[in-house]
C-alpha cells in the first residue's frame, strides 16, 4: 500500500512538471535563464527582481526564479528597449495621477478590447485589490458596458472605449476626464492605454498561456458578436 502511495505521488509530480513544460513550450519566445543572459539582459532581470513589480504577486516576476514570464521574457530580446519599458511601466503602474482602481480599470478595458486573456488574468486580481467592483469586472468580461459605474468610472470607460473604437475622443468624453483628473490625468490615461496595448500585442503574439486552473472568460464586445 505504501509503495502504491509513493507511485501515485511520483506520478502527480511528473504530471505537474510535464504541464509546466507544455505551458512554456506553447510560448513562441522560450524562457531565457540567468546563466544564458547577456550582461544587459541580466541587468534588466536584476532591476525587475529588485523593483516594484516583484512586490505585486506577479506570476511573471517571482523572486528566487532564474527566468521571467511574459511579457518581460519577451522584452529580454531587446534589453535596452526592455529597460526603457521598465521605467515607463513603473511610472504608469505605480506613479500615475489616476487613482489605482481607475488605472487598473483602463487596463482591463484594454485587455478586453484586445482579447488578451493573460493581460486580463494578470490585472483582474489587481483591479479587485484596488477596489474595483467585481460586478463591473464581470460585466466588462462579458463584453457589455458595465452598469452601476460611478461618474469617474464612467468617464474612464467612455474615454477609453471611444478611443479604441473610433481612434478619436469626442469633446464630451475629453472634458469629462479632464474635469475629474486634470490634463495630467488625460495624458496619464492615454499613456496607460497605449502601453497596455503594447503589452497585449506582445502577449498575444507570444501566445502566452493562462496558468493552470485559470479560466478564459473575456468575450468580444456584444455589438461585434
Amino acid at each position: 500500500m505504501k509503495s502504491l502511495y509513493l507511485i501515485l505521488i511520483s506520478c502527480f509530480f511528473l504530471l505537474g512538471s510535464a504541464f509546466t513544460l507544455a505551458q512554456e513550450a506553447g510560448e513562441r519566445f522560450a524562457r531565457i535563464t540567468t546563466e544564458n543572459m547577456s550582461a544587459d539582459q541580466k541587468k534588466y532581470f536584476d532591476d525587475l527582481m529588485s523593483g516594484l513589480v516583484s512586490t505585486t504577486g506577479s506570476a511573471a516576476v517571482v523572486k528566487g526564479s532564474n527566468s521571467l514570464g511574459a511579457p518581460f521574457n519577451i522584452w529580454l530580446r531587446s534589453p535596452k528597449l526592455a529597460e526603457s519599458f521598465r521605467i515607463v511601466s513603473e511610472q504608469i503602474r505605480f506613479n500615475s495621477s489616476l487613482p489605482l482602481k481607475l488605472n487598473e480599470f483602463a487596463i482591463l478595458i484594454t485587455a478586453q478590447k484586445w482579447n488578451s486573456p493573460y493581460e486580463w488574468y494578470a490585472h483582474q486580481r489587481l483591479a479587485l485589490k484596488a477596489g474595483l467592483d467585481s460586478k463591473i469586472i464581470d460585466q466588462l468580461a462579458q463584453g457589455t458596458k458595465p452598469e452601476g459605474m460611478s461618474n469617474e468610472e464612467g468617464a474612464i470607460y467612455d474615454f477609453v472605449t471611444e478611443l479604441y473604437e473610433t481612434h478619436q475622443v469626442s469633446d464630451r468624453n475629453f472634458i469629462k476626464v479632464k474635469n475629474f483628473f486634470g490634463e495630467q490625468g488625460v495624458v496619464d490615461l492615454i499613456a496607460t492605454t497605449g502601453y497596455y496595448v503594447l503589452v497585449a500585442m506582445a502577449l498575444n503574439v507570444n501566445r502566452t498561456p493562462l496558468p493552470s486552473g485559470a479560466q478564459y472568460i473575456i468575450q468580444p464586445p456584444k455589438e461585434t458578436q
